[in-house]
C-alpha cells in the first residue's frame, strides 16, 4: 500500500506545479532550488548506500551498475534535447508557436510521469525506506514537472482547458505506473540495476534541468542555501528511515 500513497501525493504535487506555473510564477525558483538539493540527498544519502548495500551481499558487478547510471543519465538527456524541444524555455521564442509541439512534449512528460510511477513501486519492492525515499524524489520533481507541462502546452499555443487536461493526465501517471507493480515482481539484480538507472536519471534532472533553471532569472545566497538545506534534509531523513 506505500506505493499506492505516495504516488498519490505525486499525484498532487504535480498537480500542484502545473496550478504554480500559472499562479506564482515569481516563487519558483525557490522550490526549485529546494528540490534540487533533495535530488541530490536522495542520490548521495538512500540510492547510492542502497547500491554499495545490494553489491555487497548479492555479489553484483559494480561497473554493471555504473553503466546503468551512464544510461539512465545520457537516455534522460537525449530524449529532453530531442523531444522536449526548447523545454520551459520556448516562451522565449514567440515567433516559434505548435501546438502539437506542446502535445508531444506534454505526452513524452506522462509517459516519464509513468515510469516515475514504477520507481517507486519498484523501490518498495527492495525495502519500505528505499521506497519512500524514492517517493520522495519523485515527489520533489514532479513539481517541476506539472510547471513544465502547463509551460510548454501554453507557450505552444494551447488553451488553457487543455493545458488543464494534459495536466490532469500528467498527474495520473505515477499513480497508474505504481499499481502496475503490485502485479509483479523482479530479481534483485534487476532491481539494483534499475536504481543505478534511476540514480542517473535523478543527477541528470536535479544538475542539468532543476538547478540551472532556478538560477536562470534570480541567483543569491538564499537560493543556495536552499538546495544546501534540500540536501541536508535528505541526510536527516536517512538518519530516521
Amino acid at each position: 500500500m506505500g506505493q499506492i500513497i505516495f504516488s498519490i501525493v505525486a499525484f498532487f504535487s504535480i498537480l500542484l506545479g502545473g496550478f504554480f506555473a500559472i499562479k506564482l510564477k515569481n516563487r519558483l525558483h525557490f522550490i526549485m532550488a529546494f528540490a534540487a538539493g533533495i535530488l541530490l540527498g536522495v542520490v548521495s544519502f538512500d540510492i547510492f548506500p542502497e547500491i554499495i548495500e545490494q553489491i555487497k551481499i548479492n555479489d553484483f558487478e559494480p561497473l554493471t551498475i555504473m553503466i546503468a547510471l551512464v544510461v539512465g543519465f545520457l537516455l534522460f538527456h537525449i530524449l529532453e534535447k530531442t523531444i522536449l524541444i526548447h523545454h520551459s524555455h520556448e516562451a522565449d521564442y514567440a515567433e516559434h508557436h505548435h501546438p502539437q509541439v506542446g502535445v508531444i512534449s506534454a505526452l513524452a512528460l506522462i509517459g516519464h510521469s509513468l515510469m516515475d510511477g514504477v520507481s517507486i513501486g519498484l523501490g518498495f519492492q527492495i525495502s519500505a525506506s528505499v521506497g519512500v525515499l524514492v517517493a520522495v524524489a519523485v515527489i520533489s520533481h514532479g513539481f517541476t514537472d506539472g510547471m513544465n507541462t502547463v509551460a510548454l502546452m501554453l507557450s505552444h499555443k494551447n488553451s488553457p482547458k487543455k493545458s488543464k487536461v494534459f495536466l490532469l493526465l500528467h498527474s495520473l501517471a505515477p499513480i497508474l505506473g505504481a499499481v502496475a507493480t503490485m502485479f509483479f515482481t523482479v530479481s534483485p539484480q534487476f532491481l539494483v540495476l534499475y536504481l543505478g538507472f534511476f540514480a542517473g536519471f535523478l543527477l541528470y534532472i536535479g544538475g542539468s534541468d532543476i538547478l540551472p533553471e532556478a538560477h536562470s532569472q534570480h541567483s543569491s545566497y538564499k537560493l543556495i542555501g536552499l538546495t544546501v538545506l534540500g540536501a541536508v534534509f535528505i541526510f536527516a531523513i536517512t538518519r530516521f528511515v
